[in-house]
């Protein structure tokens, strides 16, 4: 980052550093709605099925699999989807795709076509046509046997990316990127431990992405790709850089590697080149640490250990290069998903259609950044009342000299509290804290018990001078300090502290009776987790609780703030915007906490978002953030969320789209009515160009029929009930009369769905009555087609009764369609069969399922002649 927040947490996320990803598995880093062939291993209909010589369009034709092309369509990429409808309401398709994930359909995404403004709801992917067609035939292994058609996408995004050969990408990364356990490349943590100088305390960079993201294709480098050399001696200046960056003195130590790279090939090397880059990212520079992961990828990609991929991947996604950072992402766990899994990344499945959503929905949010912010970093406010925050800033007021630590070349932080502009809600005169509180070191993150007269905060462990762990580590502690009349008390270590680990961000929770705060102590669950301990009556802790894999993840969990009924905190390892986004929990003392939510644009951005608090009352508060266009590193802004009035008036409406099933084109001009319960016509309209359609001003809570009318199409029925004060979304699939015409066995049929009559009878029923109309348009729509109708019961009963009965059901079937209207020399025959023709072993010899003997009761019309 190019915060001092980069460094705020200090060693609550300093071990990360030089983490290699051992503790990671890469089944959580990754969902992806994107395609997926391993995601789905349907069974094969037949290993002699298909031919390697015939074409897909031969193949999808011979099995009559309705198939469909578009071409061009951006960030999707080239294949064959198996598309199972057609959906323009977001709602409904985030129902649909959650009830096709609950099925086990896990690969299930959306394509969104921007002609048409509609999405196309797929089940699975596959790269080739007649792995496609054969997943089709076989109804995905039985698994769905509702209409689906196949979509193929050309012309778009290459499969495996852009310009890229899948297979050689596929198999640099799985024979390049060293794995964690023997990465040579990874960092080392005993290394990194080797500090000599004062630590910073706010390490909120993300070393790590554990989005489920990134692209495998070679990234368009910025700067002129050259042959680098492994052999680079030692000089002065690498020497000094070295040890520059093993102080994690980042500034300086990118500063001078960048002089060492513009000296020539000979200074090239991989190390270099990764150091130059871990510096930048450190830093939180995202932009330079592309440049340079990108340099290195290009020369070194087989060589790259597995924590650079991610760190590459990382600093692609911070410079919101959302769709490139994906295939790299997914390439990774293909050659992660052989690690050892663990109970965290199971539950933390990143899904790529959270993070679309998250990217395309916008809260109402207003946000102002505040006039206290300065060129350094400013961040962590937290209320003191109703009238002041404290928050934590690097600015110094000293006119001689400003202290400076190397990280990022910035002052040390102390806390400052400044009044709230009740109408702006801006923060104005800030001054420093208490001088009992700042020292010469780092202050920051302050929580304040109810009344006040407690205090919490966030400091180096330090004494009379910075106190070290046995491998030269500073950590973080919590303090606390009482006010005696008006002044703060010498802080004191609260007892869960250790100098073997960190504590920091503390948070109280509304009755100062749970203290919320983040760690990287012995039970964690990811690089640092939010855990609680309880504020006993005499001012002593129990021992602290993890918040479990709700909250926490393998990466890092920082700045909680609780209210009573929601918890808030900042996360890398959930689906996210890139670098640190803000979440919410909601908090039932029964159910616990909730699942973690992402509160989404423009409180997130794609850079680091963090320490979010807020009054609940008003919907006013405050958060931190290094996004484009702050005033100097981290800013505070403001938030304020717009609450529009309710208007007292009738919004009951039905509306949606009308498209064809299987193309999922739009249906401009079909008649659609809107029918009471009773089948009476109220309203009818027909659809716009764009296929969409509205009835307003509806009774609340009705139930209504739309019935929807093409020439050439079966008329579609469907149920809706309106809601109060709201729009009901229905999107209406039109199926084709020549899509009820089937081959089964090689005899041509009119397929209609079950023609029920009651018991021991053979009147035509209303339900069966729709069903038979249907077939009367297909006999209308091909004036010399001539069918024969044959009616076939279950094995139960007498075998002479059974055929008796069924004969009188085809005949009454055949005099239906008569007084519809059609010829009756074009119905050869109408005859029943009763059980002498059964589709399986239902004969009575031994017990079989309603469902078994239901398949037998049918009626069939073969098309004899078209």
């Amino acid at each position: 980052m190019k915060k001092l927040i980069t460094a705020f947490i200090f060693l609550l996320s300093f071990s990360s550093f030089a983490q290699d990803f051992e503790n990671l598995d890469s089944e959580e880093l990754v969902i992806s709605t994107q395609p997926e062939t391993e995601t789905v291993n349907f069974t094969p209909v037949d290993s002699d099925t298909f031919s390697i010589t015939e074409t897909f369009e031969e193949a999808a034709d011979r099995y009559e699999i309705p198939h469909r092309t578009f071409s061009g369509l951006s960030g999707i990429e080239n294949g064959y989807y198996i598309i199972s409808g057609v959906f323009s309401s977001q709602k409904t398709l985030n129902k649909t795709l959650k009830k096709l994930h609950k099925k086990g359909f896990e690969s299930a995404g959306y394509i969104l076509n921007p002609e048409n403004d509609l999405n196309y709801v797929y089940l699975t992917y596959y790269p080739f046509g007649l792995e496609a067609v054969d997943a089709c035939a076989s109804d995905l292994d039985g698994s769905y046997t509702n209409d689906k058609w196949i979509l193929e996408i050309e012309n778009s995004v290459a499969i495996g990316g852009d310009g890229v050969d899948f297979n050689d990408e596929a198999e640099s990364i799985e024979n390049g990127i060293v794995a964690p356990e023997t990465g040579a490349e990874s960092s080392d943590f005993s290394e990194l431990e080797k500090i000599k100088d004062t630590q910073v305390f706010n390490q909120k960079e993300t070393n790590i992405v554990p989005l489920a993201y990134v692209d495998d294709e070679l990234i368009e480098i910025e700067t002129p790709k050259t042959t680098i050399s492994e052999t680079t001696n030692k000089t002065k200046l690498l020497q000094r850089a070295d040890h520059y960056f093993d102080k994690m003195w980042y500034t300086e130590a990118a500063e001078l590697y960048e002089q060492a790279l513009e000296k020539g090939e000979k200074y090239r090397s991989k190390e270099v080149i990764q150091k130059t880059a871990d510096a930048y990212y450190f830093n939180t520079n995202m932009e330079k640490a592309y440049e340079w992961y990108n340099v290195l990828y290009e020369n070194y990609g087989k060589e790259m250990s597995s924590e650079n991929i991610f760190k590459y991947a990382h600093s692609l996604k911070g410079t919101g290069k959302y769709a490139r950072s994906k295939r790299l992402m997914r390439l990774y766990n293909k050659k992660m998903k052989d690690a050892p899994a663990n109970a965290v990344s199971n539950a933390r499945k990143a899904n790529e259609s959270v993070l679309d959503n998250i990217l395309n929905s916008k809260a109402d949010f207003e946000l102002k950044n505040l006039a206290v912010n300065t060129e350094y970093s400013d961040f962590s406010p937290m209320f003191l009342d109703s009238n002041q925050v404290v928050f934590s800033s690097a600015k110094d007021s000293s006119f001689f000299s400003t202290r400076r630590y190397k990280w990022n070349d910035q002052p040390y932080l102390d806390l400052y509290v400044a009044k709230i502009n009740e109408e702006s809600n801006d923060l104005k005169d800030a001054l420093k804290f208490s001088k009992k509180i700042n020292t010469k070191y780092h202050e920051a993150s302050v929580t304040f018990t109810p009344d006040n007269s407690t205090m919490y905060f966030t400091r180096n462990n330090y004494g009379k001078k910075l106190k070290r762990d046995s491998n030269g580590v500073n950590h973080l502690k919590i303090y606390k300090s009482t006010k005696v009349d008006t002044e703060w008390t010498e802080a004191v270590e609260v007892s869960f502290n250790s100098d073997n680990y960190s504590t920091g961000h503390p948070a109280l929770s509304p009755d100062g009776k749970q203290l919320y705060f983040v760690s990287d102590m012995p039970g964690s669950l990811g690089k640092t987790d939010i855990f609680v301990v309880d504020v006993l009556e005499d001012g002593s802790f129990s021992e602290p609780r993890n918040l479990g894999p709700t909250i926490n993840t393998e990466q890092r969990e920082m700045f909680p703030f609780f209210n009573g009924t929601k918890l808030y905190f900042s996360s890398d390892g959930f689906t996210g915007l890139g670098g640190l986004d803000v979440y919410e929990s909601a908090y039932d003392q029964e159910e616990g906490f909730a699942e973690v939510k992402n509160l989404g644009q423009p409180v997130n951005s794609n850079k680091d978002d963090f320490s979010y608090i807020v009054n609940e009352e008003n919907q006013q508060g405050y958060f931190a953030s290094n996004r484009e266009g702050g005033k100097g590193d981290d800013d505070i802004y403001s938030f304020k969320r717009l609450i529009l009035e309710e208007v007292p008036v009738n919004k009951n409406a039905i509306a949606g789209f009308v498209t064809e099933m299987v193309t999922g084109d739009v249906m401009p001009q079909a008649l659609i009515q809107l029918l009471d319960e009773n089948g009476i016509k109220l309203k009818e309209m027909v659809t716009e160009d764009d296929g969409s359609f509205i009835f307003e001003d509806l009774d609340d809570s009705t139930k209504y029929t739309l019935k929807t009318v093409q020439s050439k199409f079966v008329d579609n029925e469907r149920l809706v009930e309106t809601t109060v004060n709201d729009t009901t979304n229905v999107d209406i699939a039109m199926k084709r009369l020549e899509e009820m015409i089937a081959v089964e066995d090689g005899i041509k049929k009119i397929k209609t769905e079950m023609i029920y009559f009651n018991f021991d009878k053979s009147q035509i029923r209303p339900d069966a009555a729709k069903e038979l109309d249907k077939l009367v348009s297909v006999m209308k729509e091909y004036p010399t087609m001539v069918i024969k109708i044959e009616s076939h019961t279950d094995s139960r009963g007498s075998k002479v009764y059974n055929e008796y009965l069924s004969d009188k059901r085809a005949k009454s079937t055949r005099d239906y369609i008569i007084s519809m209207g059609i010829d009756a020399n074009r119905i050869e025959s109408a005859i029943g069969y009763g059980e002498n023709r059964l589709l399986n072993d239902c004969d009575g010899s031994s017990p079989c399922s309603e469902a078994d003997h239901l398949l037998n009761r049918r009626s069939e019309f073969i098309i004899l002649n078209m």
